[in-house]
């Protein structure tokens, strides 16, 4: 700890002589230290978590220490996402899940930096990694902030199950987001909720939804991404975001539209279905013929008269044969219409 310290501190000292360099570094436990260490930009804030190929910038491996280092001059000098990650996932493996948005052995954290941002990720409590984030960026930890709101709500809202208990917590704690997301002064850690809070996969996206109805927070957020990070993805994938969720809880009157729309669109669907009626049938009957074409003269004598609701006695006094050489007909039959039983020969036929 000592030694983290004191390169935390040299780090320091090279931001304070005006050095534009970032310099991300940190520790990995024993169980991690043969893994392999990634620095991704996040583009996208659908993908904030998770394993992307396409998101990685660099790749690092720990030394015998479990100590880490990313450095250089080439990220924006504006505020990003970025995401360090170290997994086990092998890369030679297609099949891998590294390769598919996700890896079981993977341990993450996200932060916001920029070219000049330097930051130490120590070991904290019983040695964990990636809990803890140092750096003079006052903007670099929103997320760590972030995250330990989300476990204190989740604890809420655990505490009663009542549908009750869920819309009063919904309403205080994306009022409690909100507030927060606007006091940290970083537009980006207000996306990181937002991407939680609206995700089709989360319970709550629909308390976000009617939230959407009124609370002009999100068109304020708007405001401020644009200000802040103008014709970034972040805005242009947000602002489409929020304009399909507005078009989603907008009352549509469909009865606006004129009568004859539906008429021609009725009309139109019954000469499909019909067109889609008759062109089975045709088919059905050309695999009927072209099944029957295959049957030998005695065996579409057999056909009819099976047709007729004739029994193999029957059957056998009328082409005055043996009934063990009606059943030979009958099975030779069967194959070659592809059936099992009188009845599907009847259904086939009907």
């Amino acid at each position: 700890m000592k030694k983290t310290f004191i390169q935390f501190c040299f780090l320091l000292l090279l931001t304070n002589v005006g050095m534009a360099q970032y310099q991300f570094s940190g520790y990995v436990d024993a169980e991690n230290s043969k893994g392999s260490i990634y620095l991704s930009v996040i583009e996208d804030y659908r993908k904030i978590s998770g394993v992307y190929p396409e998101q990685i910038l660099s790749k690092t491996v720990a030394d015998s220490s479990g100590y880490f280092i990313f450095n250089g001059n080439n990220l924006p000098t504006e505020n990003r996402i970025y995401r360090i990650h170290v997994d086990t996932c092998s890369e030679d493996d297609p099949n891998s899940s590294h390769f598919t948005g996700h890896c079981i052995n993977s341990k993450e954290i996200v932060f916001v930096a920029n070219n000049r941002t330097i930051l130490s990720l120590p070991y904290s409590f019983e040695n964990e990694i990636f809990c803890r984030l140092i750096s003079p960026n006052e903007k670099a930890n929103t997320f760590l902030k972030i995250d330990s709101l989300k476990n204190d709500m989740r604890y809420a809202f655990g505490s009663y199950r009542s549908e009750a208990n869920r819309k009063l917590n919904s309403k205080k704690w994306f009022g409690i987001f909100q507030q927060y997301g606007e006091q940290l002064q970083e537009p980006l850690a207000e996306l990181y909720s937002y991407a939680f809070f609206s995700n089709r996969t989360n319970s709550l996206r629909s308390y976000y939804l009617d939230d959407l109805r009124s609370n002009s927070y999100y068109d304020d957020l708007l405001g401020r991404l644009n200000a802040a990070y103008p014709n970034t993805n972040y805005v242009h994938q947000y602002e489409a975001e929020l304009e399909a969720d507005k078009y989603l809880i907008s009352d549509h009157n469909e009865s606006e539209l004129p009568w004859w729309v539906y008429l021609v669109s009725g009309v139109a669907l019954l000469a499909v279905l019909g067109n889609l009626y008759f062109f089975r049938k045709a088919k059905t009957l050309e695999a009927q013929m072209q099944s029957k074409m295959s049957l030998s003269k005695q065996e579409q004598k057999v056909l009819d008269l099976i047709l007729q609701d004739k029994s193999n006695k029957e059957i056998a006094a009328d082409l005055f044969v043996s009934n063990s050489t009606v059943k030979t007909h009958i099975n030779n039959l069967y194959k070659k219409l592809q059936v099992n039983s009188r009845d599907e020969v009847k259904m086939m036929y009907s």
